[in-house]
């Protein structure tokens, strides 16, 4: 058997799902049953930024491969593509040669977005969230307005190889100065609404969501190391925009709105969905699976807003909203053969506390540290609330299906 050869495959699947924004589970399963197909006993260890994989042909003979990843993507199309390579290998174990041209195959299929729908995905999820978030038609278009800069920032950003700290505070800056600036000219009407639209594509989902999923299935240090990031990104966003308060306030007077609006359920629906296509593009999400995800996060905001007027609780409402996204993601997953992940992020993005960052930002700008931590510790409660609603979910998803296994296994 050449064990080299069976390790290379095993290896490059992984590294493929881990650089498209795969969670750190799938990649360490993965490898390993793409290894134990062929009867190889592995140990694959895995962090966001390395892939460590290494068997042991024969007593004393250890054969190790090991890959830095990068930059991670938000490709989840290549994440299903890859994911779907792995399940083919296992069932139909070719010979490393035929698993070579599928792996090449796979990546002849990636898709991606072109620049313009890249642009006109930025303004979907800028205008719709704006609505989302309490503000007019004019505040809609010009919070989409602030997403395409958002968009051009970062793709400028990324082509001079500029980390993501240092994306979203260059992206974060110009994005809430113009926000500010079309209410100075009388354009926009809620300046809060404006720029809290535009800034959730700045808000690392994908980060959030797979954080709390490695958490979950106990690979901690992947998750604690996904969190440092969400906490760094998040603290570029509140640089970013809170530098661009200062400049408004000095050069304009400090930004007015004339009130957020309060919409009823069925006029939010519209909105949502539009904001959710605009993600469903920017996470490279192709197909029938765009409409599935959109679905999912019409019906979870919904949810959300109906437990919260019910209960007057919005703790009760992103908790139940959660449980739906999550439990939505998994049977998504199960219908469709599709990792979960592609339909939690979007059902779950809604829900991210974009605004609270924002509001936290702007106690601090002002100087009422008491509001400051309020609302801090109210949106990190949100945070809290969203991911023990994941956990809850998944294991109890785990759970069933290692049941589900074990009684398989005990039938005659």
């Amino acid at each position: 058997m050449d064990y080299s050869a069976y390790l290379d495959i095993a290896t490059d699947v992984g590294y493929a799902l881990a650089m498209h924004g795969a969670e750190t589970f799938r990649v360490e399963e993965s490898v390993t049953r793409i290894l134990l197909a062929y009867g190889i006993e592995s140990e694959v260890f895995a962090i966001p930024n390395c892939l460590h994989v290494c068997i042991h042909p024969s007593p004393g003979q250890t054969m190790v491969r090991m890959k830095r990843i990068g930059d991670h993507g938000n490709d989840l199309d290549s994440v299903e593509l890859f994911s779907g390579l792995s399940r083919r290998i296992c069932a139909e174990k070719p010979d490393p040669a035929e698993a070579a041209r599928w792996l090449e195959e796979t990546r002849r299929k990636q898709r991606i977005y072109h620049l313009p729908v890249y642009l006109i995905a930025h303004f979907l999820a800028g205008f719709g969230f704006a609505f989302l978030f309490g503000g007019t038609f004019m505040d809609g278009l010009c919070s989409g307005l602030c997403g395409v800069t958002v968009g051009l920032v970062n793709k400028l950003m990324q082509n001079l190889g500029a980390n993501l700290f240092f994306r979203t505070l260059a992206a974060s800056f110009p994005m809430a100065l113009l926000a500010y600036g079309l209410q100075a000219l009388g354009l926009a009407q809620n300046p809060d609404a404006v720029t809290i639209g535009a800034l959730m594509l700045l808000v690392p989902g994908l980060l959030i969501t797979n954080a709390m999923r490695d958490i979950i299935y106990g690979d901690t240090n992947s998750g604690i190391n996904r969190l440092v990031q969400v906490l760094l990104i998040a603290a570029a966003i509140v640089l970013g925009t809170a530098a661009a308060w200062n400049c408004a306030a000095a050069l304009w007077g400090a930004p007015t709105g004339i009130g957020l609006v309060e919409y009823a359920l069925w006029e939010q629906w519209l909105p949502c969905a539009i904001g959710c296509i605009g993600f469903s593009i920017l996470f490279n999400i192709h197909g029938p699976g765009v409409l599935l995800c959109v679905l999912g996060g019409v019906l979870s905001w919904s949810v959300h807003i109906l437990v919260y007027r019910y209960t007057g609780n919005d703790f009760y409402g992103y908790f139940f909203s959660t449980l739906f996204a999550a439990g939505y993601a998994e049977a998504m997953a199960r219908i469709r053969k599709y990792p979960a992940i592609s339909y939690l992020v979007v059902s779950l993005f809604p829900m991210i506390p974009g605004a609270g960052v924002y509001y936290t930002m702007q106690h601090a700008v002002a100087g009422d540290m008491a509001q400051f931590a309020s609302t801090g510790m109210h949106t990190a409660a949100i945070a809290g609330i969203l991911a023990v609603g994941i956990l809850l979910t998944s294991t109890t998803v785990r759970l069933l299906s290692v049941w589900r296994h074990k009684r398989k296994s005990l039938r005659p």
